[in-house]
């Protein structure tokens, strides 16, 4: 297999393949999926929730073949590769706190950090305005975790603890292929929201878990490595959103504006607190909802947790109305701005402080053994 640490030379395979990644993202949009959508985790998480009726005001049900392909994807390397290696036990509950917090910022923002990345490609202005937030985010963490903000370490576990994960989801995908039990598109059957073909979605979504896996790739260690000068994660993110970019361009799906963003709105500020909310989640739990998925199909057990804290606060987000309305147009072509609600943006802000409040306690408890020892 080829290296994907050391200089940055020997590292390029690594980044061109993240590369990939971006161009086969759009063009699942250009095959259907929603607007700057190719991929996302904590949307697709999200859809899932509602497929399995965990919601109760109207939300989108669909069972997306995109999650399989994350998972699978990177367990098929990881055991191809023979490096295996079940892990668990680090902070589970919090962990799962903090995926809750992030699959509602997400739908803040609408779009985890995988999807900003395509939304950026896709020229959406909105997103670009509300980029510094999840940078400084991501080097609040940082700061904290030189403080000494920590979940610990995970240890080796039995291999069935690393397959719980990945086996709830192959049992959910057997019900939903068995008809009846889930929504979502397969053998020519159309319900749920806008999508590409189950086929072309599963395989891409496959060849994203082998080359994330492969290459470690993580938009919150492409947000941290801005505070450190660059890196290989920040050049993989600017290779990702240019593919995104080139391809989206060639089908007509590139947009530069700030109006007429597919599911996307304008509250800049609000944009920018979800954004930083996502980046300090995202790095207090060792990773994004993507990179979740993709450690989840590696054998981690604790990101599994985190997992399924995503999918159910995508679902609460819906059923307590946090979820931001998207820009639209009326048949008589006038726009609607949508924006963030109320309930959004009570979210925001009980759940930064909660956030912030939570790592500053670690990082006294932290200090206070120091000074003691």
């Amino acid at each position: 297999m080829l290296r994907r640490e050391g200089p940055l030379g020997q590292a390029m395979p690594a980044v061109l393949a993240v590369g990939v990644v971006g161009a086969l993202s759009a063009v699942l949009v250009a095959a259907g999926n929603p607007g700057n959508m190719g991929v996302c985790g904590a949307c697709f998480l999200r859809d899932l929730a509602g497929a399995l009726k965990l919601t109760s005001a109207p939300a989108p049900a669909i069972f997306r073949p995109e999650l399989i392909g994350l998972v699978f994807g990177a367990l098929f390397l990881r055991i191809f590769s023979r490096r295996y290696e079940a892990r668990s036990g680090s902070h589970a509950a919090t962990r799962f706190f903090l995926g809750l917090i992030m699959g509602g910022a997400a739908l803040v923002f609408l779009g985890c950090p995988f999807r900003m990345l395509q939304r950026l490609g896709g020229g959406d202005l909105t997103a670009w305005l509300a980029l510094p937030g999840f940078i400084l985010g991501t080097g609040a963490a940082r700061m904290l975790e030189k403080r000494g903000y920590t979940l610990g370490k995970t240890a080796v576990v039995a291999p069935q603890v690393g397959l719980a994960g990945p086996v709830a989801l192959a049992v959910l995908l057997t019900l939903f292929l068995a008809g009846g039990f889930l929504a979502g598109p397969a053998f020519g059957v159309e319900t749920g929201p806008a999508h590409a073909g189950f086929y072309l979605a599963l395989a891409v979504g496959a060849v994203a878990g082998v080359v994330l896996s492969w290459s470690g790739f993580c938009c919150i260690a492409a947000g941290r490595q801005v505070w450190a000068g660059g890196g290989r994660m920040l050049l993989s993110a600017g290779i990702f959103i240019a593919a995104y970019a080139a391809v989206a361009l060639m089908n007509g799906k590139g947009n530069w504006s700030l109006e007429g963003q597919p599911i996307a709105h304008g509250d800049w500020i609000w944009n920018f607190l979800a954004l930083a909310l996502l980046g300090l989640t995202g790095a207090f739990a060792g990773g994004c909802p993507v990179r979740q998925l993709v450690m989840s199909g590696e054998g981690n057990g604790d990101a599994a947790v985190t997992t399924a804290g995503i999918l159910l606060g995508g679902a609460l987000a819906h059923n307590f109305g946090v979820v931001s309305k998207g820009m639209s147009v009326t048949a008589d072509g006038v726009s609607i701005p949508g924006g963030v609600t109320s309930g959004g943006e009570m979210f925001l802000m009980v759940s930064l402080a909660l956030v912030l409040a939570y790592a500053l306690g670690v990082v006294r408890s932290v200090e206070t053994t120091r000074t003691s020892h």
